[in-house]
Protein backbone atom coordinates (compact mmCIF):
# COMPACT_ATOMS: atom_id res chain seq x y z
CA UNK A 1 0.00 0.00 0.00
CA UNK A 2 1.11 3.55 -0.64
CA UNK A 3 0.12 4.46 2.91
CA UNK A 4 0.03 2.35 6.02
CA UNK A 5 -3.45 1.67 7.33
CA UNK A 6 -4.32 3.74 10.40
CA UNK A 7 -4.69 2.03 13.75
CA UNK A 8 -8.17 0.61 14.24
CA UNK A 9 -9.88 3.61 15.89
CA UNK A 10 -11.76 1.78 18.60
CA UNK A 11 -8.55 0.23 19.93
CA UNK A 12 -7.65 3.70 21.19
CA UNK A 13 -10.83 3.69 23.28
CA UNK A 14 -9.85 0.59 25.26
CA UNK A 15 -8.27 2.46 28.21
CA UNK A 16 -11.37 4.63 28.55
CA UNK A 17 -13.54 1.53 28.41
CA UNK A 18 -11.60 0.22 31.40
CA UNK A 19 -12.24 3.47 33.27
CA UNK A 20 -15.96 3.22 32.49
CA UNK A 21 -16.11 -0.44 33.56
CA UNK A 22 -14.63 0.50 36.93
CA UNK A 23 -17.69 2.66 37.70
CA UNK A 24 -19.74 1.25 40.54
CA UNK A 25 -22.71 0.86 38.20
CA UNK A 26 -20.66 -0.62 35.37
CA UNK A 27 -20.22 0.63 31.82
CA UNK A 28 -22.88 2.17 29.59
CA UNK A 29 -21.34 1.84 26.13
CA UNK A 30 -22.60 4.57 23.80
CA UNK A 31 -19.48 4.48 21.64
CA UNK A 32 -20.52 2.11 18.86
CA UNK A 33 -23.71 1.98 16.83
CA UNK A 34 -24.30 -1.70 17.61
CA UNK A 35 -28.03 -2.48 17.85
CA UNK A 36 -29.18 -3.94 21.17
CA UNK A 37 -32.90 -4.31 20.49
CA UNK A 38 -34.03 -7.80 19.44
CA UNK A 39 -34.25 -8.81 15.80
CA UNK A 40 -38.01 -9.04 15.09
CA UNK A 41 -39.28 -12.59 15.50
CA UNK A 42 -40.70 -12.86 11.97
CA UNK A 43 -37.20 -12.18 10.60
CA UNK A 44 -35.64 -14.74 12.93
CA UNK A 45 -38.24 -17.29 11.78
CA UNK A 46 -37.41 -16.75 8.10
CA UNK A 47 -33.74 -17.29 8.94
CA UNK A 48 -34.45 -20.46 10.91
CA UNK A 49 -36.76 -21.85 8.23
CA UNK A 50 -33.99 -21.49 5.63
CA UNK A 51 -31.25 -22.95 7.81
CA UNK A 52 -31.14 -26.18 5.78
CA UNK A 53 -29.01 -24.64 3.00
CA UNK A 54 -26.62 -27.27 1.60
CA UNK A 55 -26.11 -25.50 -1.74
CA UNK A 56 -24.11 -22.39 -2.55
CA UNK A 57 -26.14 -19.17 -2.77
CA UNK A 58 -25.83 -16.97 -5.84
CA UNK A 59 -23.96 -13.67 -5.70
CA UNK A 60 -26.74 -11.82 -7.53
CA UNK A 61 -29.32 -12.76 -4.91
CA UNK A 62 -32.43 -14.90 -5.12
CA UNK A 63 -35.19 -13.72 -7.49
CA UNK A 64 -37.39 -13.05 -4.45
CA UNK A 65 -34.78 -10.89 -2.74
CA UNK A 66 -33.99 -8.96 -5.90
CA UNK A 67 -37.70 -8.28 -6.42
CA UNK A 68 -38.10 -7.18 -2.79
CA UNK A 69 -35.17 -4.75 -3.03
CA UNK A 70 -36.43 -3.30 -6.32
CA UNK A 71 -39.96 -2.85 -4.96
CA UNK A 72 -38.61 -1.20 -1.80
CA UNK A 73 -36.34 1.08 -3.84
CA UNK A 74 -39.25 2.28 -5.96
CA UNK A 75 -41.78 2.67 -3.15
CA UNK A 76 -39.50 3.87 -0.33
CA UNK A 77 -36.66 5.64 -2.12
CA UNK A 78 -38.42 6.97 -5.21
CA UNK A 79 -36.05 5.17 -7.59
CA UNK A 80 -37.02 5.31 -11.26
CA UNK A 81 -35.63 4.52 -14.68
CA UNK A 82 -33.30 1.62 -15.30
CA UNK A 83 -31.49 0.34 -12.22
CA UNK A 84 -30.22 -2.91 -10.77
CA UNK A 85 -29.68 -4.25 -7.24
CA UNK A 86 -27.09 -6.43 -5.53
CA UNK A 87 -27.05 -7.92 -2.00
CA UNK A 88 -23.96 -7.38 0.16
CA UNK A 89 -22.32 -9.06 3.14
CA UNK A 90 -23.03 -5.94 5.20
CA UNK A 91 -22.38 -2.43 3.91
CA UNK A 92 -18.90 -2.08 5.44
CA UNK A 93 -17.35 -4.63 3.09
CA UNK A 94 -18.58 -2.65 0.09
CA UNK A 95 -17.27 0.61 1.54
CA UNK A 96 -13.88 -1.02 2.12
CA UNK A 97 -13.59 -2.78 -1.25
CA UNK A 98 -15.46 -0.63 -3.78
CA UNK A 99 -12.44 1.54 -4.71
CA UNK A 100 -10.45 -1.65 -5.34
CA UNK A 101 -13.24 -3.22 -7.40
CA UNK A 102 -13.56 -0.06 -9.51
CA UNK A 103 -9.77 0.46 -9.68
CA UNK A 104 -10.22 4.00 -8.41
CA UNK A 105 -7.27 6.39 -8.33
CA UNK A 106 -8.80 9.38 -6.52
CA UNK A 107 -11.57 9.05 -3.94
CA UNK A 108 -13.42 12.00 -2.44
CA UNK A 109 -14.75 11.63 1.08
CA UNK A 110 -16.51 14.08 3.44
CA UNK A 111 -14.50 16.17 5.90
CA UNK A 112 -16.33 14.41 8.72
CA UNK A 113 -16.71 10.81 7.60
CA UNK A 114 -17.11 7.17 8.50
CA UNK A 115 -13.45 6.02 8.77
CA UNK A 116 -13.82 3.13 6.31
CA UNK A 117 -14.25 5.53 3.36
CA UNK A 118 -10.63 6.55 3.85
CA UNK A 119 -9.47 3.00 4.60
CA UNK A 120 -11.13 1.74 1.40
CA UNK A 121 -9.13 4.26 -0.63
CA UNK A 122 -5.91 3.16 1.09
CA UNK A 123 -6.60 -0.51 0.42
CA UNK A 124 -7.04 0.36 -3.27
CA UNK A 125 -3.81 2.40 -3.23
CA UNK A 126 -5.91 5.38 -4.27
CA UNK A 127 -5.57 8.99 -3.16
CA UNK A 128 -8.07 9.90 -0.45
CA UNK A 129 -9.20 13.53 -0.60
CA UNK A 130 -11.44 15.14 2.02
CA UNK A 131 -13.92 17.65 0.63
CA UNK A 132 -16.59 20.02 1.91
CA UNK A 133 -20.24 19.42 1.15
CA UNK A 134 -20.44 21.88 -1.75
CA UNK A 135 -19.72 19.68 -4.80
CA UNK A 136 -19.23 22.75 -6.98
CA UNK A 137 -15.82 23.05 -5.33
CA UNK A 138 -14.81 19.39 -5.68
CA UNK A 139 -11.66 18.50 -7.64
CA UNK A 140 -11.58 15.87 -10.37
CA UNK A 141 -11.77 12.28 -9.15
CA UNK A 142 -13.18 8.96 -10.29
CA UNK A 143 -15.17 8.11 -7.13
CA UNK A 144 -16.93 10.25 -4.53
CA UNK A 145 -18.82 9.36 -1.35
CA UNK A 146 -21.89 11.11 -0.03
CA UNK A 147 -23.35 10.17 3.35
CA UNK A 148 -26.85 11.36 4.16
CA UNK A 149 -28.01 11.10 6.88
CA UNK A 150 -24.46 11.45 8.10
CA UNK A 151 -22.61 9.18 10.46
CA UNK A 152 -21.53 10.67 12.85
CA UNK A 153 -23.29 14.04 12.73
CA UNK A 154 -26.87 13.14 11.75
CA UNK A 155 -26.84 15.91 9.14
CA UNK A 156 -29.15 15.48 6.13
CA UNK A 157 -28.02 16.91 2.80
CA UNK A 158 -30.30 19.36 1.03
CA UNK A 159 -31.74 18.61 -2.40
CA UNK A 160 -29.52 21.32 -3.89
CA UNK A 161 -26.42 19.74 -2.34
CA UNK A 162 -27.28 16.31 -3.71
CA UNK A 163 -28.10 17.66 -7.16
CA UNK A 164 -24.76 19.51 -7.23
CA UNK A 165 -23.00 16.22 -6.47
CA UNK A 166 -24.91 14.48 -9.26
CA UNK A 167 -23.91 17.26 -11.65
CA UNK A 168 -20.28 16.84 -10.57
CA UNK A 169 -20.46 13.09 -11.28
CA UNK A 170 -21.90 13.65 -14.73
CA UNK A 171 -19.43 16.39 -15.56
CA UNK A 172 -16.46 14.24 -14.52
CA UNK A 173 -17.79 10.88 -15.71
CA UNK A 174 -17.19 9.74 -12.13
CA UNK A 175 -18.97 7.30 -9.83
CA UNK A 176 -21.01 8.89 -7.06
CA UNK A 177 -22.18 6.61 -4.26
CA UNK A 178 -24.40 7.73 -1.39
CA UNK A 179 -24.30 5.88 1.91
CA UNK A 180 -27.95 5.99 2.99
CA UNK A 181 -27.88 3.40 5.78
CA UNK A 182 -29.61 5.76 8.24
CA UNK A 183 -32.36 6.98 5.94
CA UNK A 184 -35.05 5.23 7.99
CA UNK A 185 -34.22 7.10 11.19
CA UNK A 186 -35.25 10.71 10.80
CA UNK A 187 -36.00 12.74 13.90
CA UNK A 188 -36.61 16.38 13.02
CA UNK A 189 -35.20 16.10 9.50
CA UNK A 190 -36.66 14.69 6.29
CA UNK A 191 -34.09 12.57 4.50
CA UNK A 192 -34.32 11.23 0.96
CA UNK A 193 -32.41 8.99 -1.41
CA UNK A 194 -30.06 10.18 -4.12
CA UNK A 195 -32.04 7.90 -6.43
CA UNK A 196 -35.04 10.21 -6.12
CA UNK A 197 -33.01 13.06 -7.64
CA UNK A 198 -31.57 11.47 -10.79
CA UNK A 199 -34.64 11.93 -12.99
CA UNK A 200 -34.41 8.26 -13.90
CA UNK A 201 -30.88 8.63 -15.31
CA UNK A 202 -28.87 6.50 -12.88
CA UNK A 203 -25.62 6.32 -14.84
CA UNK A 204 -22.66 6.24 -12.42
CA UNK A 205 -25.00 6.61 -9.42
CA UNK A 206 -25.18 4.10 -6.57
CA UNK A 207 -26.93 4.03 -3.20
CA UNK A 208 -25.93 1.65 -0.41
CA UNK A 209 -28.38 0.49 2.25
CA UNK A 210 -28.19 -1.79 5.27
CA UNK A 211 -30.63 -3.75 7.39
CA UNK A 212 -28.27 -3.64 10.40
CA UNK A 213 -30.04 -0.75 12.09
CA UNK A 214 -33.30 -0.68 10.08
CA UNK A 215 -34.22 -4.20 11.17
CA UNK A 216 -31.73 -4.87 14.01
CA UNK A 217 -29.88 -7.34 11.77
CA UNK A 218 -26.27 -6.26 12.29
CA UNK A 219 -25.26 -9.82 13.16
CA UNK A 220 -26.74 -11.13 9.91
CA UNK A 221 -24.46 -8.93 7.74
CA UNK A 222 -27.24 -7.89 5.38
CA UNK A 223 -27.07 -4.94 2.99
CA UNK A 224 -27.44 -4.06 -0.68
CA UNK A 225 -26.63 -1.53 -3.39
CA UNK A 226 -29.01 0.00 -5.91
CA UNK A 227 -28.25 2.00 -9.03
CA UNK A 228 -26.51 2.02 -12.42
CA UNK A 229 -27.19 -1.39 -14.02
CA UNK A 230 -23.93 -1.50 -15.99
CA UNK A 231 -21.89 -0.51 -12.95
CA UNK A 232 -23.57 -3.10 -10.75
CA UNK A 233 -22.96 -5.76 -13.45
CA UNK A 234 -19.25 -4.91 -13.27
CA UNK A 235 -19.25 -5.11 -9.47
CA UNK A 236 -21.26 -8.34 -9.49
CA UNK A 237 -18.87 -10.05 -11.91
CA UNK A 238 -15.85 -9.44 -9.70
CA UNK A 239 -17.78 -10.49 -6.60
CA UNK A 240 -18.73 -13.75 -8.32
CA UNK A 241 -15.08 -14.55 -8.96
CA UNK A 242 -14.15 -13.60 -5.38
CA UNK A 243 -16.90 -15.70 -3.78
CA UNK A 244 -18.52 -12.64 -2.18
CA UNK A 245 -22.05 -13.97 -1.68
CA UNK A 246 -24.69 -13.47 0.98
CA UNK A 247 -25.67 -16.67 2.83
CA UNK A 248 -29.02 -18.04 1.70
CA UNK A 249 -30.71 -17.93 5.15
CA UNK A 250 -29.69 -14.27 5.37
CA UNK A 251 -31.16 -13.60 1.92
CA UNK A 252 -34.45 -15.16 3.05
CA UNK A 253 -34.44 -13.01 6.18
CA UNK A 254 -33.69 -9.88 4.12
CA UNK A 255 -36.62 -10.60 1.82
CA UNK A 256 -39.18 -10.67 4.63
CA UNK A 257 -37.57 -7.73 6.46
CA UNK A 258 -38.00 -5.49 3.41
CA UNK A 259 -41.66 -6.46 3.12
CA UNK A 260 -42.59 -4.90 6.47
CA UNK A 261 -42.43 -1.30 7.68
CA UNK A 262 -44.16 -1.60 11.06
CA UNK A 263 -41.06 -2.88 12.87
CA UNK A 264 -39.03 -0.01 11.39
CA UNK A 265 -41.52 2.55 12.69
CA UNK A 266 -41.28 1.00 16.16
CA UNK A 267 -37.49 0.99 16.10
CA UNK A 268 -37.32 4.61 14.91
CA UNK A 269 -39.57 5.60 17.82
CA UNK A 270 -37.24 3.84 20.27
CA UNK A 271 -34.16 5.65 19.01
CA UNK A 272 -35.88 9.02 18.91
CA UNK A 273 -37.25 8.63 22.44
CA UNK A 274 -33.76 7.83 23.72
CA UNK A 275 -32.41 10.89 21.93
CA UNK A 276 -35.10 13.15 23.42
CA UNK A 277 -34.34 11.87 26.92
CA UNK A 278 -30.55 12.06 26.73
CA UNK A 279 -30.18 15.35 24.92
CA UNK A 280 -31.32 17.71 27.74
CA UNK A 281 -29.20 15.82 30.26
CA UNK A 282 -26.11 16.41 28.11
CA UNK A 283 -27.00 20.07 27.61
CA UNK A 284 -27.40 20.50 31.37
CA UNK A 285 -23.73 19.52 31.87
CA UNK A 286 -22.46 21.87 29.20
CA UNK A 287 -22.63 19.97 25.93
CA UNK A 288 -23.92 21.68 22.80
CA UNK A 289 -25.72 19.41 20.36
CA UNK A 290 -25.15 20.06 16.66
CA UNK A 291 -27.19 18.55 13.79
CA UNK A 292 -28.26 15.13 15.20
CA UNK A 293 -31.66 15.48 13.54
CA UNK A 294 -31.50 12.08 11.86
CA UNK A 295 -29.70 8.79 12.35
CA UNK A 296 -28.77 7.12 15.62
CA UNK A 297 -26.34 9.57 17.19
CA UNK A 298 -25.90 12.76 19.17
CA UNK A 299 -23.00 14.89 17.87
CA UNK A 300 -21.94 17.25 20.61
CA UNK A 301 -19.16 19.40 22.02
CA UNK A 302 -18.10 21.32 25.12
CA UNK A 303 -15.55 23.24 23.06
CA UNK A 304 -12.74 21.14 24.48
CA UNK A 305 -10.50 18.40 23.12
CA UNK A 306 -12.63 15.34 22.32
CA UNK A 307 -10.54 13.07 24.54
CA UNK A 308 -11.15 15.37 27.49
CA UNK A 309 -14.89 14.91 27.01
CA UNK A 310 -14.45 11.16 26.54
CA UNK A 311 -12.52 10.87 29.80
CA UNK A 312 -15.03 13.02 31.72
CA UNK A 313 -17.86 10.73 30.63
CA UNK A 314 -15.81 7.57 31.24
CA UNK A 315 -15.35 8.64 34.87
CA UNK A 316 -19.13 8.41 35.08
CA UNK A 317 -19.19 5.00 33.45
CA UNK A 318 -20.32 6.29 30.03
CA UNK A 319 -18.23 5.50 26.97
CA UNK A 320 -18.41 7.90 24.01
CA UNK A 321 -16.59 8.11 20.67
CA UNK A 322 -14.18 11.02 20.04
CA UNK A 323 -15.05 12.99 16.93
CA UNK A 324 -11.42 12.80 15.84
CA UNK A 325 -12.14 9.25 14.66
CA UNK A 326 -14.09 10.84 11.80
CA UNK A 327 -11.57 13.45 10.71
CA UNK A 328 -9.59 16.40 12.00
CA UNK A 329 -12.69 18.62 11.89
CA UNK A 330 -14.22 16.47 14.63
CA UNK A 331 -11.37 16.90 17.11
CA UNK A 332 -13.51 18.86 19.60
CA UNK A 333 -16.66 16.74 19.30
CA UNK A 334 -17.92 13.43 20.60
CA UNK A 335 -20.51 11.01 19.25
CA UNK A 336 -23.00 9.19 21.45
CA UNK A 337 -25.02 6.29 20.05
CA UNK A 338 -28.64 5.60 20.91
CA UNK A 339 -27.92 1.88 20.62
CA UNK A 340 -28.31 1.21 24.33
CA UNK A 341 -31.32 -0.14 26.18
CA UNK A 342 -33.94 2.21 27.56
CA UNK A 343 -32.82 1.29 31.08
CA UNK A 344 -29.20 2.15 30.24
CA UNK A 345 -30.22 5.53 28.82
CA UNK A 346 -32.14 6.32 32.01
CA UNK A 347 -29.11 5.23 34.04
CA UNK A 348 -26.82 7.46 31.96
CA UNK A 349 -29.12 10.42 32.60
CA UNK A 350 -29.00 9.75 36.34
CA UNK A 351 -25.21 9.67 36.27
CA UNK A 352 -25.05 12.96 34.36
CA UNK A 353 -27.41 14.60 36.84
CA UNK A 354 -25.36 13.30 39.75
Amino acid sequence: MREQLPDFPWDALLPFGEIARAHVGGIIDLSQGTPVDPTPEFIQKAFRDASNSPSYPVTAGTPELRAAIKKWAIQRLGASGDFDVLPLIGSKELVAWLPTILESEKVLIPQIAYPTYHVGALIAQAESIRVDIDARQWPEADLAWLNSPSNPTGRVHSIDEVKAAIAWARGNDAVLICDECYVEFDHTATSFSILSQTGGDNKNILAVHSLSKRSSMAGYRAAFIIGDSMLIARIRELRKHAGMMVALPVQKAMTVALSDDSHVIQQRARYNQRRELLRPALEAVGFRIEFSNSGLYLWCTRDEDAWTSVEWLAQRGILATPGSFYGASGARYIRLAMTATDAQIIDAISRLKA
